[in-house]
């Protein structure tokens, strides 16, 4: 059984950074697609960013160059990196897992995909 713990969420300001923790448990980093998602209220949930077991990163568009995606493995901790946050950035975070290599997608997975979540970490931009 796979357990991911998110962590880091909070407030800031636009134009701030934050970086997103998802401490994971019950896995192989080399056979699984790990991804951040988020979710506002009344929208579905969409997809941030992706890595694989090989180390290919796939990202949405509305985050190119602004956040980054990546996993410590010999700690099991996944992370995201956001910068130059924008108001409409703010989201519940959510890290995902799942037992496919994900890198050939050449996109974020959609959340169907994913078997594995997290309880979500909140952040909040102001403008």
């Amino acid at each position: 059984q796979v357990q991911l713990v998110e962590s880091g969420g909070g407030s800031v300001q636009a134009g701030g950074s934050l970086t997103l923790s998802c401490e994971a448990h019950g896995y192989t980093y080399q056979t699984y697609c790990m991804g951040w998602f988020r979710q506002v209220p009344g929208k579905e949930r969409e997809g941030v960013a992706a890595i694989d077991g090989y180390g290919t990163k796939n990202y949405a568009d509305s985050v190119k160059g602004r956040f980054t995606i990546s996993q410590d493995n010999g700690k099991n901790t996944l992370y995201l990196q956001m910068n130059s946050l924008k108001a409409e950035d703010t989201a519940m975070f959510y890290c995902a897992a799942a037992k496919f290599l994900c890198g050939s997608w050449y996109r974020v997975p959609p959340s169907d995909e994913f078997d594995y979540w997290g309880q979500g970490t909140q952040v909040t931009v102001s403008s």
